[in-house]
C-alpha cells in the first residue's frame, strides 16, 4: 500500500524537502559550539547561536507538514508507530535546541561565555535528530510513506501491515 504525502509541491513531499535544513543547522550548531570551546574565538559562538536559531526555526517549519502527513497515516499501520517515534525524537530535539537558545541568549558574560551546557544540550538534540533520521528513512524505505510505487513495484513489495 502506498501512503501519499498530503502536503507537497507538485508530486514532492514538502516535509522531505525541508528536513535537510534543521539537520544541517543542528550539526553546524554542535560543531561551532565545540570549535568555540576549543579556541574561544567569539566568531564561532556567534555562528553557533545563529545556526541554533535557524535550526530551531527550520525544524519547527518542517514539523508542520510532517505532522499533517503523520495524521493521515492509517491507525492500523506500523508506519503510524514508527512515525510517532520519529516525531517524538524530533520534537524533543526541537525543545532541546529551543532551551539552548534561551540559555545562550541570557548569558551575561559576553566576552567569554561558557558553552559546556550548550555542547551537552545540543549534542543530545543532535543525537535525537540522527535517530529521527533513521526512523524517517524507515518510513520511506520500509513503509513507503510519501512515495508512489508503480503497479509492478506494488506487486513485489511486502504488504505494509506485515512489517
Amino acid at each position: 500500500m502506498t501512503m501519499y504525502s498530503k502536503v507537497k509541491i507538485g508530486s514532492h513531499p514538502l516535509h522531505v524537502m525541508l528536513v535537510s535544513f534543521p539537520v544541517a543547522f543542528y550539526t553546524a550548531t554542535v560543531v561551532c559550539f565545540i570549535t568555540y570551546k576549543l579556541n574561544m574565538d567569539n566568531f564561532w559562538f556567534k555562528v553557533a547561536v545563529i545556526a541554533n536559531c535557524t535550526g530551531f526555526a527550520t525544524g519547527a517549519l518542517a514539523a508542520i507538514p510532517g505532522f499533517i502527513d503523520w495524521l493521515n497515516i492509517p491507525k492500523n499501520k506500523m508506519a503510524k508507530k514508527t512515525g510517532l517515534k520519529h516525531m517524538l525524537c524530533n520534537v524533543t530535539a526541537l525543545v532541546l535546541f529551543g532551551i539552548n537558545i534561551y540559555i545562550v541568549c541570557t548569558i551575561e558574560n559576553e566576552n567569554a561565555p561558557d558553552v559546556t551546557a550548550s555542547i551537552v544540550i545540543t549534542s543530545l538534540g543532535f543525537l535525537l535528530t540522527v535517530v529521527a533520521g533513521f526512523l524517517g528513512w524507515s518510513l520511506v524505505q520500509k513503509h513507503h510513506v510519501g512515495i508512489s510505487l508503480t503497479p509492478q513495484q506494488q506487486q513485489i513489495e511486502p504488504a505494509e501491515g506485515v512489517n
